[in-house]
């Protein structure tokens, strides 16, 4: 019994592990995507973190930036779950999220977005620290005890609208990078989309510093995430379709676009 247990959990990890959001949104068109296509198919699952929806990446076209290469040697596996992931966003999760964003208001799935947010601050402040930015470490600490108590418990952030702290954007994945390990091979996971092995490892232990992960039951804990999805994609809805009629590929543009973007986050 307890083995089944754990393996549902294992499952639930790879369902769940890539939905962390950043505390902002925009409706579709408002937000800051002009120019290069966004990232906001990172998967064609829809469940990806957010930073890779609203990134303009108009960076790839800049003269000295150097292309870099993953070797992708599980191709095929890749491309089977590319589809499914495909098929779950535009059938299942999309649907959804459109049914949910006509009636809930954009004010109130803002303030559940920054909630999400604000519960999360521990990948974030473990990572900073990780990496030794200790003006980023201070400014996550700041932000949690802000807009957990004046932003009343994180559905308001305060922290950026009144004190202009904006929050940090690291995970262990880019921690790994940072420290100067490879990324290894690109990996297409079911339900999170893109990622490599470094990433991987990366979001396993992003998975144990995220508060949620310790909600019990697992069917409360799936309850939970589940609806975190949907509210954050509630506000990219269409963004995927466009991204797919403007690729020639849009399984080569996601890889490389993914590659390309984690390695600027490394960078920075």
């Amino acid at each position: 019994m307890k083995k089944s247990i754990w393996i549902f959990v294992f499952m639930g990890f790879f369902v769940v592990a890539g939905t962390r959001g950043l505390a902002t949104g925009a409706e579709p068109g408002q937000g800051k995507n002009t120019g290069a296509v966004p990232m906001s198919i990172a998967a064609g699952a829809g469940v990806v973190e957010e930073r890779y929806m609203d990134d303009n990446l108009g960076y790839l076209d800049e003269e000295g930036e150097e292309e870099i290469q993953v070797p992708d040697p599980l191709a095929d596996w890749n491309l089977v779950w590319f589809k499914f992931n495909d098929f779950f966003y535009l059938k299942i999760v999309e649907p959804v999220a459109k049914g949910y964003r006509a009636v809930m208001p954009v004010p109130a799935r803002t303030a559940v977005k920054n909630f999400f947010h604000n519960l999360t601050t521990p990948i974030r402040f473990v990572n900073c620290i990780l990496q030794w930015k200790g003006e980023e470490a201070g400014n996550e600490f700041n932000r949690f005890l802000i807009n957990s108590t004046l932003g009343i418990l994180g559905f308001l952030d305060v922290a950026k609208k009144w004190g202009n702290i904006d929050p940090a954007d690291e995970d262990l994945g880019q921690t790994l990078g940072v420290w100067g390990l490879d990324n290894g091979f690109y990996i297409v996971w079911p339900f999170i989309g893109p990622c490599t092995a470094r990433d991987t490892i990366g979001r396993v232990g992003d998975f144990f510093l995220d508060p949620v992960t310790y909600v019990d039951p697992l069917l409360l804990y799936a309850g939970i995430k589940s609806y975190d999805v949907v509210n954050r994609t509630s506000f990219r809805i269409g963004d995927y379709q466009r991204f797919k009629d403007a690729a020639i590929d849009p399984y080569v543009a996601v890889r490389d676009a993914y590659i390309q973007y984690r390695e600027k986050e490394v960078r920075e």
